[in-house]
């Protein structure tokens, strides 16, 4: 076996490779071979990472977003954790299979817990009785995380997402991985650096931070590669998706309202999704969205869709099941797809007052469906970062606090994801030493993983 390592780079693209003053530019000239991938509907993280471990479909792996509709619970649900919820085998069960001396390393790649990979670690914050939410992580075995917050510090949850985000995150994720070849030397080892995400969603390609935040996750690829090939460790580099330039957020779920067919309930003053008892819903994901209805509303729904401007395709079951997308029990009965310069929001409020108190916070187990505004601070109101500071100091207090310092403008955002009709310079790549096509499909990417372990 050759030991080998996945770098997932969120968001690199042959765009991003054509600055030939980046590491990872000359890295990749270097007898390697460089391939967009086709990614699979939806084409973001959960989905794709799970495409890319188990070398199968949204309808076998089960993985049909970064959350969806728990038809048995009546809730959204995102960012769920537990392999269990992958109902494919992962690539270290295959690689087992071949040969038992086979071990691996998740650092922190999605769907991290309770697998049956030899090592993980993955973002988990402590959720105290008192209210507070404390920057932490999980790991297997769970001595591990202690290992790693002891040599590197806790783990720098705010600058992983929310306003705060910066390079520290993927750093300590560099870091730690580092420690862990070190320590478990592992046959194939899994990296997910997220950095190069935030600064797409919230700004323009050309801006000065993107440029900025290019350079930076570039020097920890430089140090990392290095790392790794002076410990004759195969380096693969991937991507989930490319971030498309967006100008208009869709709010379905607003839609479905004035219509009549998405339910609210009233909790002190302030609406909440009432999914059980709604005739439809959206569940927004980025540029897609899954669309939950009741049977005997299906024309309604697909009419309102077709109205709806910016919705560039719709796929119902029929296409869904066709295409490889449809779950039984996860699956809407339709798919949306946005417009190149359009993303779907889950705003369903019709006034800004009436919004939920999670809405204006960093909350993304309570949203029903993604908020890239959260990477984003009100600046609407009065002296925000001194609204902030005072009140962090009443958080260390002792205090409960309700950090609502979110906006509520899905204009703000500058790019989003998740087609897959895409122009090539925005298609996500893999970057390795194998002899595959120029041109992929998502499918596919466990197989040339798989090569370089087996050295095939």
């Amino acid at each position: 076996m050759k030991q080998t390592v996945v770098i997932n780079v969120v968001g690199l693209t042959t765009k991003i490779l054509e600055d030939q003053s980046l590491f990872i530019s000359q890295w990749s000239k270097r007898n390697k071979k460089v391939s967009t991938i086709t990614p699979v509907l939806p084409a973001v993280t959960c989905t794709m990472q799970t495409t890319y471990l188990t070398g199968k479909t949204p309808s076998e792996h089960g993985i049909v977003g970064n959350g969806w509709y728990h038809k048995e619970q009546s809730e959204v649900q995102f960012w769920k954790q537990s392999n269990k919820l992958v109902e494919s085998p992962n690539i270290w069960d295959e690689a087992k299979i071949k040969n038992e001396d086979f071990t691996c390393a998740n650092m922190f790649w999605w769907y991290n817990m309770y697998s049956s990979v030899d090592y993980s670690v993955t973002p988990r914050p402590q959720y105290r009785a008192n209210g507070l939410k404390k920057p932490d992580c999980y790991s297997h075995p769970s001595n591990l995380r202690d290992e790693l917050q002891d040599k590197f510090g806790v783990f720098p949850l705010f600058d992983f997402w929310g306003p705060r985000t910066t390079i520290k995150s993927s750093q300590w994720i560099a870091d730690a991985s580092k420690y862990v070849h070190d320590t478990c030397n592992p046959t194939l080892q899994l990296i997910y650096l997220p950095h190069l995400d935030y600064c797409f969603q919230k700004y323009t390609a050309d801006s000065p931070q993107v440029k900025k935040d290019i350079l930076e996750i570039d020097d920890v690829l430089k140090d990392l590669i290095s790392f790794y090939e002076a410990k004759n460790v195969t380096p693969i580099v991937v991507s989930e998706y490319g971030i498309s330039p967006v100008d208009t957020p869709i709010h379905l779920n607003r839609i479905f309202r004035k219509s009549g067919l998405l339910a609210v309930r009233t909790e002190n003053h302030k609406e909440l999704l009432d999914a059980g008892t709604s005739n439809a819903f959206a569940v927004a994901d980025h540029q897609v969205a899954h669309i939950y209805c009741k049977p005997e509303v299906e024309q309604e729904v697909l009419a309102i869709l077709k109205q709806t401007e910016g919705v560039e395709e719709i796929l119902d079951k029929k296409e869904q099941v066709s295409r490889g997308l449809w779950h039984k029990d996860r699956s809407g009965a339709f798919m949306v797809v946005a417009k190149a310069n359009a993303w779907f929001t889950y705003y369903y409020w019709l006034d800004d007052k009436n919004a939920p108190d999670f809405a204006r916070t960093v909350a993304i187990h309570d949203k029903p469906g993604y908020d890239p505004v959260e990477m984003f601070l009100d600046t609407d109101k009065t002296a925000i970062k001194l609204q902030v500071v005072a009140k962090l100091l009443l958080k260390k207090m002792g205090f409960r606090v309700l950090f609502d310092f979110i906006p509520l403008k899905g204009e703000m955002i500058q790019g989003s994801h998740g087609r897959v009709d895409v122009p090539f310079n925005e298609m996500p790549v893999i970057i390795s030493e194998n002899n595959h096509s120029d041109n992929i499909e998502a499918v596919a990417v466990k197989d040339v993983i798989l090569s370089s372990v087996f050295d095939a």
